[in-house]
Formats: structure tokens, C-alpha cells, sequence
């Protein structure tokens, strides 16, 4: 009934301006305690002002008017914001007065508001610029904090009152209760014979005869005497001279307790401000409302000298709101609709990088189809997922023994390993390695120059291992694109991490490792495996649980690996067993089957890439380019004025200057809005607190669609697993390498949601490679060794 009632108020005001065919934004006062949300919720904390309408408290007011005017159905307006009547009379007043920081309400109720530092609101994310707190001051002394300077008096008024035990401030200070604690100081009085001559009249005994309006008349007029002798008379007394003098003094006090009080914690609030500011002498203005304040004759004179005499050392000035808090509630609507406008055109630029459950199962379809495609000879040679057989047919059954090497290349540093591996009883590994740099003009020189230097890092390990001259068998991690014929011949497709070393693409790097270690003459070692990271990290993993049969890599690159039945690879002889399948699935999507998902950023950071063209799933996921993809969407946002105010600074402009760590650093749940901005600063962007909420938003977006599209690739190969063992249920290990899966505060957590979420069928667990993927070129190498054996039995 309430809010239908303020529905028709509105239809009829907006009827007569004429403006009712208008979808207008709306500022909504309510002016009873609330627990705000946002600028557009608010939930009613309690009644208070004699109001008791059902079914409102606990609710948001905002809806339950919204819903009032859908139930007219005759008008729409667009509610924008809520705000208390105290933040109103602030904003009203700051639009004179820029000093104004400080609402104060004195009248039915009283309250205040003022503005505190973000970093001092526990209860809002943000430690930059400020924020409007509505203090609700009304309940001040609901905790028993003022138990010893409140009256029997008081005590009285509140056993009385709608709501006992809350709101004791107001009831000491404020318009609705002045009155009637005067009324109850002339009954004691009259009781103990100390005025009327110990009469009382019927009138001077029921609750509210003596209004706060009366307090004001007695204490405003000249002849204040002859005004407490009409009211005293109007309540059916008749009072003598002493009774009315008497009468006005009580006013005179119970005013300026009112007065005094509300003086002390405006002082409480100014000496905040100050300590906030750290300012020696505090400059502010105090914008003020209500009956009390306005019309009281002395109360607003008793109240400014009292804050003067409690701050000192702040000058304060006092601004009556007369247009009240409605006009602030109009402003602060209009600055917020200029924001939502921002927003809304912020979300729909992020609209189409969030990806819905039904996009989440389409992506995980088509890498089905293109998983198949890479798998079939017929269509092999056009499947941009190549789906490349390894010749890795097993994985470790903990028969594995001896000592073997690893040679662990993948970039401009790489790992010689020692792996000892034990079974039985004592069954573990034990790994010895050292790492070599490969100078920049060896990875610029010839094939030869490259493998030699290899060789002599070999021989120096074995030397420091004091091994020199022992014929191990090794595993070779090689990871650039190679077409693998055998488990060991392995042909570079392609050079790729910055190296270019000539007469390498199209040979078996196998045999030119093999013609380096010739030529040195100095050892031999039998070359049994090479093998690519992912495979390097899903042996290394099944090492540690037997239900490993996945490998993926997630950091600046993305590939995945899984074990395929023998009869579905058709590019290898055999139908029996399993092999491990090399999907390079970073190329997902380079056939076009992803151009619906792929956004107008995602062309941009592929158009300027190395690559055009090719490894598109790849550029979409992995950290190589999350950065550059977040880097542009910020870039766009500027330019359009939803950020950085429009001035988009030339470090932004310079592609690869935002670097996925950043992503991983600002996502950081402990990491403040402050560092936030600290990170912003060094990549030369001047941001509020505004921008670095928003530049959080960015990075989760990215981050979040890269964590669910791979985890809707995965979904895919463990369903495709599943499958093709005609299983209801399938219980699989995914081993997992990579920084970004690593180092990302959420990354793992959404994909693994994904997984779940995708692929329902499948119990997947994921473990983490401690160990890189040489020493499962070392667990390969020992598999392959211990087959070898078994076979020459």
C-alpha cells in the first residue's frame, strides 16, 4: 500500500508536467536506516519516525518501488540511485560550497554523514580518493554507551516509543522526541509539587500534547513568558508566573542538551577529518537540514558555538540547504547515470569475451570434430590439429630401473639430467641436472655450431657427475614442432622461441645430435626417445599416479597430450594398444572454426603476431598474449573516454608492455587497489581508484575466458578418452606444467570448474609437474628401455 501510494504521487506529478511518455532517471531519498549495497539497493534496517508499514524491512526499497510502478504498468522510470536524506543535503549544499563534506539533519529524526577515506571502509573494495558514510548517528548509545548521561526521562520516552531500546541518540536530540521529554519533566514536577500546585490535567498526561513546535514558540517569542502561559492554559492548566517561567527554562534546557549533544559529535567527526587529512587547520562546510535546526530560534546559534568552542583548530562554516535533500538526490543521480552510461558501454564491449555454458559445450564439440580430422589419414594433412603420433605407447608401471640421461631444450637456456630411477622397496627418482645458456649467435649459427655446443654441455656434465666415458641411454625434450616418425626420429618442422640455426628444419634432430656426439669422439650415448614438453610433463606426472594419461601445458605456449587407442591413430600401423597423441592444439581455430567466438581484440593481437594466422587457439589462452589481448581492450576504452579520462599515454601504446604477470599480479586477491595502481603507474598510466577497478575488471574477464576454453578442450580429450574405452565413468589424471596454470591466482581453479562442469562423466584430477618435463624424457627413455629389454627376451 505504501509504495503503491508513492507510485501514484509520482503518475500524478509526472501527469502534470506533462512527461509521463518519458523514461526519466530517478534519485530516490528515503531517509529511515538502510544497509546500501550499491547506489541503486538498499535494504530498510528498521522503521523508524513513527513509520510501521509490513513486509518492507529486510527489503530493497528500490524494488519494492520499482515493482509498484510495473503494477500501475501507465509510466517507467529508470531508478539510478537511493540515498539517505543526510547525503542529499551534503550533495544539495556541495554544489554551492566545495568545501562541504560533512550532511547534518536535525528534525523529526537527526542524522549525519560525511566524507570518510576508502582506505578506512574495511567493507568496500578500494583504498584510493573517498566515499560518502552515512553514519546513521541515530542509534549512537544503542550499545549502552551513553547509559550514563541518559535521564529517567529518556528512559521513559524510549520504553514508550515505537522502538524501545533503539535510536537513544535521536530520541535525546531530535524534533520528534523534544517535546514530549519536556512534557514528561512538567508531570514529575506537577507530581512532586513543585509546579501547578501539584494539579495535573488530562491533556498535560497523554503522550505527544506538548510538541517540539511548542518548545520553539515558548522559547522564540519576546515575551516567551506570555507564550507558556497560553499553551499551559490550552493543556488545561492554570499556571501561575513561577509556573511559566518555570516552563521556559525547562524548554531552554532540554534545547540546548539537543543542542550540546549533536555539537559534540559533529566535533568527533570534524577531529576524523582532520586526523584523515593530516592538516593542521581544517577548512570545512557543514550542510544542514531539518525543522529543528531551521526553526528552532536559538538551536543552529548554541550549536555552531559549541563546535567552535570543542575544534578549535577547524574553521567551519554552516550551510542551510533550502532547497532540500531532493536536489542532491537529482545530482547524485546524474553523476551516477553519466557512470552507468560508462559501464554499460564497458560491459558491452567485455560482452562477447563472456563465454555461456552452451558456447563452453559448442567449443568443446568442435575440438572434438577437429581432434578426429587430426587423427584420420584422409583428412591429417588439412587438420589444423594435427594430432601427431609420439610412439610413447606406455607409461611407467614401476618395473623401471637404472640410470639414464635427459637433455631438456625449449628456449635460449636448457637442462642436461642425470635420472636415477629406482624400483622396489626404494622405488623413486633421484635427479641431478645443471643448466647451460646457448649464446644468441649460436642460435643464429649453423645446425652444427648448435649441436656441437650441445654435445660439449653434455660432456662437461658427465665430467662433473664423473661419469666420463659412460655409455648412457638418453631422452631428448625437444620442444619446437616436429613430425615424429619413431619414438626416436623426430623431423623440425619449424624453428619457432627465437632460433634459427640453418640446415636444422626438415633433418631428424635425433641424427644430428647423434653426428655431434661423433664428432667429438669422446663418449657415446643411445639416443632411445625424443619426445615434446607436454609428453615430457604427463610422464613425468604418471610417474607419481598411474591414472595419468593426460599431459598439458599452459604458460607461454599451450599444447595438450593424451594416450589414444592405437586403432583410432591412423597414421601408424597397428591397431593394439595405446600412443600417446601430440595434439598441438594451440593451432585450434586456424582453419576458421573459432571466428565466432574470436573478438575484434583477439584479430588485433593475431594480425601484429609473428604468426599471423596460425596458432589461434594458442593466442587466445596462453600467456604469451593474455597481455596484449587486455592491452588492447584498455587502449579501446580510453579511446572512447571509459577510461583513464580519454588519455591514452604512449607506454600504452607499445605492444607487449602490459605482460600477463600483470595479469597474475593485479588478480591477486591481497593485492590493494593501491599496488593496483602502482603497477599502473610504472606502465606510465596516471589512474584513480575508478581505473584500477576497471583494469581489475579487464584482466579477470581475459583471464577467466583463457581458464575456460582450456578447460573446454580438456573436456574434450578426457570425454574422447572415456569414449573410446566405451566407459560410463572415467576416473583420469591430467598432469599440468606451465606458468600461467602455476602462477595465475585463479586461472587453475575456473578451468578445473570447467572441466567438471563440461565433461560431468569424467573424475579428473590435476597434478602439478614439479620436476619439467626432461626428467619424463628420462621416464620415457626407461619405459622404452625396459619394452626393449622385454622384447629382446
Amino acid at each position: 500500500m505504501l509504495f503503491d501510494h508513492i507510485a501514484e504521487c509520482l503518475a500524478n506529478f509526472m501527469d502534470k508536467l506533462q512527461i509521463k511518455d518519458k523514461k526519466l532517471p530517478l534519485g530516490f531519498t528515503f531517509s529511515f536506516p538502510c544497509l546500501q549495497t550499491k547506489l541503486d539497493e538498499s535494504f530498510l534496517v528498521s522503521w523508524t519516525k513513527g513509520f510501521k508499514s509490513s513486509g518492507v524491512e529486510g527489503k530493497d526499497v528500490v524494488t519494492l518501488i520499482r515493482k509498484a510502478i510495473q503494477r500501475r504498468g501507465d509510466f517507467d522510470i529508470d531508478i539510478v540511485a537511493v540515498v539517505n536524506d543526510t547525503v542529499g543535503t551534503m550533495m544539495t549544499c556541495g554544489y554551492d560550497d566545495q568545501n562541504c563534506e560533512i550532511g547534518l539533519i536535525v528534525g523529526t529524526g537527526s542524522n549525519a554523514c560525511y566524507m570518510e577515506e576508502m582506505r578506512h571502509i574495511d567493507m568496500v573494495e578500494g583504498d584510493e580518493g573517498r566515499m560518502c558514510i552515512n553514519m546513521e548517528w541515530g542509534a549512537f548509545g544503542d550499545d549502552g554507551a551513553l547509559d550514563d548521561i541518559r535521564t529517567e526521562f529518556d528512559q521513559e520516552i524510549d520504553m514508550g516509543s515505537l522502538n524501545p531500546g533503539k535510536q537513544l541518540f535521536e530520541k535525546m536530540i531530535s524534533g520528534m522526541y523534544m517535546g514530549e521529554l519536556v512534557r514528561l519533566i512538567l508531570v514529575k514536577m506537577a507530581k512532586e509539587e513543585l509546579l501547578f500546585g501539584g494539579k495535573l490535567s488530562p491533556e498535560l498526561l497523554a503522550t505527544g500534547h506538548f510538541e517540539t513546535k511548542d518548545v520553539s514558540d515558548i522559547e522564540g517569542e519576546k515575551d516567551g513568558i506570555r507564550k507558556a502561559r497560553e499553551i499551559l492554559v490550552r493543556l488545561g492548566l492554570d499556571p501561575t508566573q513561577e509556573d511559566c517561567v518555570a516552563t521556559h527554562r525547562v524548554c531552554q534546557i532540554v534545547s540546548t542538551r539537543s543542542a550540546s549533544l549533536c555539537a559534540a559529535t559533529l566535533a568527533a567527526v570534524l577531529r576524523r577529518i582532520k586526523e584523515n587529512k593530516g592538516e593542521e587547520r581544517l577548512r570545512s562546510t557543514i550542510g544542514v537540514d531539518g525543522s529543528v535546526y531551521k526553526k528552532h530560534p536559538h538551536f543552529a546559534k548554541r550549536l555552531h558555538k559549541t563546535v567552535r568552542r570543542l575544534v578549535p583548530d577547524c574553521d567551519i562554516r554552516f550551510l542551510r540547504s533550502e532547497d532540500g535533500s531532493g536536489k542532491g538526490a537529482a545530482m547524485v543521480t546524474a553523476v551516477a547515470y553519466r557512470l552507468a552510461d560508462q559501464h554499460r558501454a564497458r560491459q558491452k564491449t567485455l560482452e562477447p569475451l563472456k563465454l555461456s555454458r552452451e558456447q563452453l559445450l559448442e567449443v568443446k564439440r568442435r575440438m572434438k570434430v577437429e581432434m578426429e580430422r587430426g587423427l584420420s589419414k584422409e583428412t591429417h594433412t588439412i587438420a589444423p590439429v594435427k594430432m601427431l603420433p609420439t610412439y610413447v605407447c606406455a607409461t611407467p608401471d614401476g618395473t623401471e630401473k637404472g640410470d639414464f640421461l635427459a637433455l631438456d631444450l625449449g628456449g635460449t637456456n636448457f637442462r642436461v639430467l642425470l635420472v636415477r630411477v629406482r624400483n622396489g622397496k626404494r622405488r623413486g627418482v633421484e635427479m641431478h641436472n645443471k643448466i647451460y645458456s646457448i649464446p644468441r649467435e649460436v642460435m643464429h649459427g649453423t645446425g652444427d655450431e648448435l649441436f656441437d655446443h650441445i654435445v660439449h654441455c653434455i660432456a662437461d656434465f658427465l665430467e662433473y657427475m664423473g661419469m666420463k666415458g659412460v655409455s648412457l641411454p638418453l631422452g631428448f625434450t625437444f620442444s619446437f614442432p616436429c613430425q615424429q616418425n619413431s619414438l626416436d626420429e623426430s623431423i623440425l618442422l619449424k624453428w619457432t622461441k627465437g632460433f634459427k640455426a640453418s640446415g636444422c628444419e626438415g633433418e631428424d634432430v635425433v641424427t644430428l645430435l647423434k653426428e655431434a656426439i661423433h664428432r667429438r669422439e669422446e663418449f657415446d650415448l643411445d639416443v632411445v626417445a625424443v619426445v615434446n614438453d607436454t609428453v615430457g610433463t604427463m610422464m613425468t606426472c604418471g610417474y607419481e599416479d598411474p591414472h595419468c594419461e593426460v599431459g598439458l601445458i599452459v604458460g607461454t605456449g599451450s599444447n595438450a597430450c593424451y594416450m589414444e587407442e592405437m586403432r583410432n591413430v591412423e597414421l601408424v600401423e597397428g591397431e593394439e594398444g595405446r600412443m600417446c597423441v601430440n595434439m598441438e592444439w594451440g593451432a585450434f581455430g586456424d582453419n576458421g572454426c573459432l571466428d565466432d567466438f574470436r573478438t575484434e581484440f583477439d584479430a588485433a593481437v593475431d594480425e601484429l603476431s609473428l604468426n599471423p594466422g596460425k596458432q589461434r587457439f594458442e593466442k587466445m589462452i596462453s600467456g604469451m598474449y593474455l597481455g596484449e589481448i587486455v592491452r588492447n581492450i584498455l587502449i579501446d576504452f580510453t579511446k572512447h573516454g571509459l577510461l583513464f579520462r580519454g588519455r591514452i599515454s604512449e607506454r600504452l601504446k607499445t605492444r607487449g608492455i602490459f605482460e600477463t604477470k600483470f595479469l597474475s599480479q593485479i588478480e591477486s586477491d591481497c593485492l590493494a587497489l593501491l599496488q593496483v595502481r602502482a603497477i599502473l603507474h610504472h606502465l606510465g598510466l596516471e589512474s584513480t581508484c575508478d581505473d584500477s577497478i576497471i583494469v581489475k575488471e579487464v584482466c579477470t574477464v581475459v583471464a577467466r575466458r583463457a581458464a575456460q576454453l582450456c578447460g573446454a578442450g580438456m573436456a574434450a580429450v578426457v570425454d574422447k578418452i572415456r569414449e573410446n574405452r566405451g566407459l560410463d565413468t572415467l576416473k583420469v589424471t591430467v598432469g599440468v606444467d606451465g606458468t600461467l596454470y602455476k602462477l595465475h591466482p585463479h586461472f587453475a581453479k575456473v578451468m578445473h570448474e570447467t572441466v567438471k562442469d563440461l565433461a560431468p562423466k569424467c573424475d579428473v584430477s590435476f597434478l602439478e609437474s614439479e620436476d619439467g618435463s626432461g626428467k619424463g624424457a628420462a621416464l620415457i627413455t626407461a619405459v622404452a628401455c625396459r619394452i626393449r629389454e622385454a622384447g629382446q627376451r
